[in-house]
């Protein structure tokens, strides 16, 4: 079932760096920001990751946990973690079950063959597991910032 906005998060399950198990009744009553990006160590998903970790401690005041996902494995996942000093978990989507679910695995063109990517994408979950704002397709600059204002607006709305 893909998770649809304004919706709760269907059931899932993923394993993430250090350990932690990830589904939506393990973080309710927590906001939730699940990043999705295409592979570790590489220039863009390293400018994000370096971007959700520098305004870390404000998605954190604003009582939201960060995730990054990609297919990577874990122990690719744990080495970026470490590279990066990233103090948010990594989720290693290695069988693409989450990809899929959202929605973001997409045919790319890269260097004149078409490949199957991920495509960058963001996803906004309330306190509650309500999946409350999407982003896909996304460029780099600036998103951070607007996912953390989106967060802020939680509150608000």
């Amino acid at each position: 079932m893909t998770p649809a906005v304004n919706k709760a998060l269907p059931e899932l399950e993923a394993l993430a760096t250090s350990g932690v198990k990830f589904t939506p009744q393990a973080f309710l009553g927590k906001v939730v920001v699940l990043y999705f990006y295409p592979k570790d160590a590489t220039p863009g998903c390293t400018t994000e990751a370096m971007q959700f970790r520098d305004h870390h401690k404000d998605f954190v005041k604003a009582g939201a946990v960060v995730f990054g996902v990609s297919r990577d494995n874990l122990t690719s996942h744990e080495r970026f973690k470490a590279n990066l000093e990233l103090p948010f978990e990594l989720i290693a989507d290695t069988e693409e079950k989450l990809c899929h679910m959202f929605g973001v695995v997409k045919n790319k063109i890269m260097y004149g063959k078409k490949v199957k990517g991920i495509e960058r994408s963001t996803f906004l979950v309330d306190a509650q597991g309500i999946l409350r704002v999407e982003w896909r397709g996304i460029k780099v600059a600036g998103h951070v910032e607007d996912v953390l204002k989106a967060v802020k607006g939680l509150d608000k709305a």
